[in-house]
């Protein structure tokens, strides 16, 4: 949806939800006393050396005659052949090392004449003519090159015949006002995956209609949102046999990865981009929905065009598997009205954490998120995440962690602020064991300790 920025910040970077020629054929050669093969020379039934051009009598063989004739060769015969016009027939110079030779004017003018007909010599075929009348071409009299019938494999525009039919355009009417945005298909019978920015204003009554790649319009019905992660499910009413987009494992995304976003960025529908992963485990915290809470999300970086309209579409890699949610996007805007479209930085949601907490919703219509107990402060006096309070109770507090330490890492993942480890730890799997390292911000000691999550 588009989303105001903020006035009391109006000019700075924001995060902001998306939802928004011929040639002649070869001559015959002969070889001489020496066995050295003479190109551009033609013999007779007899095995005598031919002349090949000498019907040849008009201007324009003559002056390229004298011109060959007068130039300073110093080389052998086939040297003189490379200009395409033997001065005589029977010269007969001896042969210099080829360290000494020295390459000259008409040498030179023979090699692009050569280079650009495409042959090694000129044969009696390509001087039919004079060498100054070329053939005009019109590309207007010409029939159109048609397309290659089989895509690359892994190319952008496989990637988005592969991806299109499953991807949908959301619209959005409420008493609250009106938005748009993009959702992946991801049930035969019409269950969609979006952003709850997007949907979120019909939980309480509203209309829902979702276009299909075919053009096709339908009504859809709100399943669960939660606004915490800003993941929602709606569903498509009465369709059946709808393609579905499947997902990738998004722990394995690598910085540099090709990608290619799908959505509808300020109502056109289908638009691809692509792009690179630029960067992972972007914790990026977003304010809109309900009351103005604010979303965080363990971020996929992209620098895939992304722009309001394309909240809830997918990123998916290039053999068209879902990588992740387009959610939000990171702008430059010059006032408080409005918001600019892509500088480049787009942020999605995993899709590891988009699917774990969209069967959640589909299945109970509420969401549990891995937790280690410890609430954490915002203050940016420290690098990492200064725990505030631990409830004694919980995984961290049974694992040793104490109020006012310093989560400095998760794993081996670098934490350098409070979002960052609510971040991590909402990207791991339930039931996981993680290894925090742990600072004490008055000795600067360090230590590591293991907390195990909980079961879901």
């Amino acid at each position: 949806m588009n989303n105001q920025q903020d006035p009391e910040n109006p000019v700075n970077t924001s995060f902001q939800p998306t939802s928004g020629a011929p040639t002649g054929g070869p001559t015959e050669q002969y070889r001489d006393s020496s066995d050295q093969t003479m190109p551009g020379k033609m013999a007779d039934a007899q095995g005598t050396p031919q002349n090949p051009y000498a019907h040849l009598r008009d201007d324009a063989y003559n002056a390229y005659a004298t011109q060959v004739n007068t130039a300073q060769w110093e080389g052998q015969p086939e040297a003189q052949s490379m200009a395409g016009w033997p001065a005589t027939e029977s010269a007969e110079v001896p042969a210099e090392p080829k360290s000494k030779r020295k390459v000259g004017l008409a040498t030179a003018l023979g090699l692009m004449l050569v280079a650009s007909i495409g042959t090694g010599v000129l044969t009696a075929a390509t001087v039919g003519k004079p060498s100054h009348v070329t053939h005009d071409y019109n590309a207007l009299n010409e029939k159109s090159v048609p397309r290659a019938e089989n895509l690359p494999a892994g190319s952008v525009e496989a990637v988005a015949q592969r991806v299109l039919p499953s991807v949908v355009s959301i619209q959005v009417s409420s008493r609250r006002g009106s938005g748009e945005g993009s959702g992946s298909i991801i049930s035969s019978d019409g269950q969609v995956l979006t952003n709850h920015h997007v949907v979120g204003d019909a939980k309480n009554g509203g209309l829902i209609e979702v276009t299909l790649n075919d053009g096709s319009v339908h009504p859809a019905d709100y399943v669960a949102s939660d606004a915490s992660t800003d993941i929602a499910v709606i569903k498509i009413r009465d369709v059946q046999g709808l393609p579905v987009l499947k997902f990738g494992d998004s722990s394995q995304v690598a910085v540099g990865q090709e990608v290619v976003a799908i959505g509808s960025p300020l109502g056109l529908s289908a638009t691809v981009t692509s792009g690179i992963v630029s960067a992972l485990n972007r914790p990026v915290r977003a304010s809109g929905g309900e009351g103005g809470e604010s979303s965080l999300i363990d971020a996929i970086q992209t620098d895939a065009a992304i722009n309001p309209g394309n909240s809830g579409g997918p990123l998916v890699d290039m053999e068209g598997n879902l990588i992740g949610m387009n959610s939000v996007i990171a702008s430059l805007s010059s006032g408080s009205s409005g918001q600019s479209g892509s500088i480049g930085l787009g942020f999605a949601i995993p899709a590891n954490q988009a699917k774990r907490i969209a069967q959640q919703l589909v299945e109970t219509g509420q969401v549990k998120q891995p937790v280690i107990g410890v609430k954490v402060s915002q203050s940016s006096e420290y690098r990492g995440a200064l725990v505030a309070e631990v409830d004694p109770k919980s995984p961290a507090g049974q694992a040793g962690v104490s109020r006012g330490d310093l989560v400095t890492k998760v794993n081996d993942r670098v934490i350098d602020n409070a979002d960052a480890l609510i971040a991590a730890v909402r990207s791991q799997e339930f039931g996981q064991t993680i290894t925090l390292e742990i600072m004490k911000p008055d000795t600067k000691e360090t230590h590591t300790i293991q907390v195990t999550l909980p079961p879901q």
